[in-house]
């Protein structure tokens, strides 16, 4: 199996870059990671719009959320090695193109349907767009405590776009139409398109090795028939032949990838990388880690919308707190990772997340106040600061210098599958939760077929044909739609809190104490 380099010299460049012109070049890049990273966030304070715009049951609101991280995971190692072999600089301006059409066509979408093929396509264009720009980097900044500090910032731009995304999409709900949290993608890529055109000189790598088009196929389908499984399950039965079947083939076809990949003379990814517990653990550490933080953000946004009666904007200064906590955590967490070690910084990140998590669903019931929850928000904030940075370090440093890409690459593919699996399963687990509740509070009442699909298929749903109801028979189906959904919350959030409680366990098992 060859190694797989996405940014290994030998290298051709258009030339050394000048000081100032190299910075000018990190702020173009840099413009582009947060829009892109902004994308994984910003729509969640507005899956509550969609519920009344376009009547997207649960399980499509989880499709929504997670066909752009899905394409995203599994196009960006092939990404990374597309930008190597034919052009860093030409690569990256397909993917802006390809994201803003698929921020345009989002936007413009009269369907849930079209909405998830949109997100799709924006998914590939950020697949080719964050590898590049890594890619980018590390030709421009030859000097290495130069390039350090680039790829700190650029990776702390990332992290700011998903800290920031709900409280923007509150901003833009507050003063526009649902669309606009997709539009808003449009004229940022377009100046940095603009600017990439101008300032970043072009490059790639003479000896990289050709793309893995195979391995990309395996991934995304696996990927996307696993999700399937999770998030209809509620819908179709979790014991349903549709649900075994698909979830069965999505097992046969991963293990193909894993296959496909070993045997490889040009693999997308390395599996030889994993059997460093640097990068296999603290990858792991990610995936479980993002697991419980998209997923609660994408319970937590309905939450506060549909049971609290806040405006998407509340919302989201609601949510800025976790989002402050993580930023000032994420500063502090290197002087603690040097001070007490890596595996005692992830491990504690983790179980911050999952001690949060608990919290949250210790106080959810009817009663719930957004103050009962605050604690919880701060532990996940603080623990996710201190998490994702030194997990990142350790996956990145633990590969060849010349092989930075790809682990840079491959730590973004942990965050995007562990986020798209938390919004997946604790979606899956709260849908499950809240359609049995309210099919035994509509035992012995009439209610129309339709209005039976839309109480089931979302509180949002429900919450409308209460309104539409009236008197005492809205008050009670209100009344019912919300409990059912805060007893789901209270499952899904406590499994959140396993899964990264059973990763802290993991690393300080596992992961090394300190990097080498």
């Amino acid at each position: 199996m060859g190694p797989v380099r996405f940014s290994a010299p030998p290298t051709v460049s258009s030339r050394d870059e000048p000081f100032t012109r190299r910075w000018s070049v990190l702020v173009v890049v840099c413009v582009s990671a947060l829009i892109i990273n902004l994308d994984n966030t910003i729509l969640n304070v507005a899956l509550p719009t969609l519920v009344r715009k376009l009547h997207a049951t649960s399980s499509e609101l989880q499709w929504i959320v997670d066909s752009y991280a899905m394409v995203f995971a599994g196009l960006l190692l092939v990404g990374g090695s597309l930008a190597d072999r034919f052009g860093r600089k030409r690569v990256f301006l397909i993917g802006l193109t390809v994201f803003a059409g698929g921020s345009v066509g989002a936007a413009l979408s009269g369907s849930v349907d079209f909405l998830i093929t949109w997100r799709a396509v924006m998914g590939a264009g950020a697949a080719l767009t964050i590898p590049s720009s890594l890619s980018i980097l590390n030709d421009v900044f030859r000097d290495t405590k130069q390039r350090a500090r680039a790829i700190g910032v650029w990776g702390g731009t990332i992290g700011l776009g998903i800290a920031i995304g709900p409280i923007a999409g509150g901003l833009l709900l507050a003063n526009f139409w649902w669309g606009s949290v997709f539009l808003v993608n449009v004229p940022i890529t377009v100046a940095g398109f603009v600017g990439a055109l101008v300032l970043v000189p072009d490059s790639k790598n003479p000896s990289a090795v050709r793309p893995d088009p195979a391995g990309a196929v395996l991934s995304v389908a696996g990927l996307g028939l696993l999700l399937w499984a999770i998030i209809e399950a509620p819908t179709q039965g979790w014991a349903s032949d549709e649900v075994l079947g698909v979830g069965l083939a999505s097992l046969v076809v991963l293990c193909t990838f894993v296959v496909w990949e070993a045997r490889s003379h040009h693999p997308m990814l390395n599996l030889g990388f994993f059997s460093d517990r640097r990068f296999s653990i603290a990858a792991a550490a990610e995936c479980l880690g993002t697991f419980g933080l998209l997923g609660a953000l994408f319970l937590l946004t309905q939450f506060l919308q549909f049971d609290l009666g806040l405006s998407p904007l509340e919302a989201g200064v609601r949510i800025l707190p976790l989002a402050g906590v993580l930023v000032m955590s994420a500063v502090l967490s290197p002087v603690l990772a040097r001070v007490a070690g890596i595996k005692v910084t992830v491990a504690a990140g983790m179980a911050a997340i999952a001690g949060g998590l608990w919290q949250i669903s210790a106080v959810s019931s009817l009663a719930t106040t957004y103050g009962n929850v605050l604690p919880g928000l701060l532990l996940v904030g603080l623990g996710a600061g201190m998490l994702l940075p030194t997990a990142t370090n350790s996956v990145v440093g633990s590969v060849p210098q010349g092989d930075s890409g790809i682990g840079s690459a491959a730590n973004a593919v942990a965050l995007q599958v562990g986020g798209a699996l938390g919004v997946a399963v604790i979606g899956s687990v709260l849908s499950t939760r809240y359609q049995d509740h309210m099919a035994a509070a509509l035992v012995g009442r009439h209610v129309p077929l339709a209005a039976t699909h839309a109480i089931l298929g979302s509180l949002g749903g429900a919450l409308d044909v209460a309104a539409s109801a009236g008197g005492t028979t809205g008050e009670f189906l209100t009344r019912a739609a919300r409990a059912a959904f805060m007893s789901g919350s209270q499952v899904s959030l406590a499994v959140g809190a396993l899964v990264a409680a059973g990763g802290a366990v993991l690393v300080l098992i596992r992961l090394p104490t300190r990097s080498k």
